[in-house]
């Protein structure tokens, strides 16, 4: 599910340990589920991506067109 996901690829990125093909894999399965995820969900997602500094350019395309619809989910810390 889409906790899972998001778990996994934090957790990997809180050790510092980016695994190219996990990351890969994780956002071919997003883009596909995007919408189950929470706001949380994909800010840790986000994150993850970021610290490890693994590019997704389609996974962080899709992400940015959905704050705008989805907006009142995201609270701060989500939007930070």
């Amino acid at each position: 599910n889409s906790q899972n996901i998001a778990n996994t690829i934090w957790a990997y990125a809180t050790i510092g340990h980016s695994s190219p093909q996990l990351f890969d894999k994780a956002a071919e399965i997003t883009l596909r589920r995007l919408d189950e995820f929470n706001s949380q969900e994909i800010a840790n997602m986000v994150w993850a991506y970021a610290t490890v500094g693994h590019s997704s350019p389609q996974l962080f395309d899709k992400i940015t067109n959905i704050p705008l619809p989805r907006l009142r989910e995201f609270n701060s810390q989500a939007l930070a």
